[in-house]
């Protein structure tokens, strides 16, 4: 019998993957935030900027992405419960300094379980349709720094993520 780590409620007594039983947690409210970074050159940018990219609303098809990647986490995420999300929030803004975009969601739900999982997701995709549709301009872009920014709620409640 493999030793079962005692954080890790995905592990079963002989060390097997399987769903947490989460039907004994209070539903509450669950939210996460979760952030991201394409890096790009200035003409890329501004390819996103003046809306001139061939494949169409850079900043527009990203958003869509990451609501619906979120929205379907548990399709991919093994062993992910499936979740009525009540709100998502996926915010692109452009940064010249770095340049290229910052992406942020918001995931929220009441539920028995986390949304970290959706709010990564979210940012996940939204960068890699960015990166997609301006990929004709550059291919050197760099996705980065997809990270948990805070969860709030639940039993271990709230956390955020230390100042960079």
């Amino acid at each position: 019998m493999a030793p079962r780590a005692k954080n890790l409620t995905h592990l079963g007594r002989s060390g097997e993957a399987r769903m947490v039983d989460v039907s004994a947690k209070a539903a509450t409210e669950r939210i996460a935030v979760a952030e991201g970074r394409v890096a790009m050159g200035r003409a890329a940018l501004d390819t996103v900027l003046k809306g001139d990219a061939k494949k169409g609303d850079v900043l527009g098809a990203a958003r869509i992405a990451g609501i619906l990647a979120a929205k379907r986490t548990h399709e991919l995420i093994p062993l992910c419960h499936p979740l009525a999300l009540s709100k998502i929030e996926v915010d692109i803004i452009p940064d010249r300094k770095l340049p290229g975009l910052v992406v942020r969601a918001l995931v929220k739900v009441t539920g028995r379980t986390g949304v970290e999982r959706e709010a990564l997701r979210a940012v996940s995709v939204a960068c890699l349709t960015s990166y997609d549709m301006v990929k004709a301009v550059e291919r050197g872009m760099r996705i980065e720094n997809i990270r948990l920014i805070e969860k709030r709620g639940g039993k271990s409640g709230d956390w955020h993520a230390a100042e960079d």
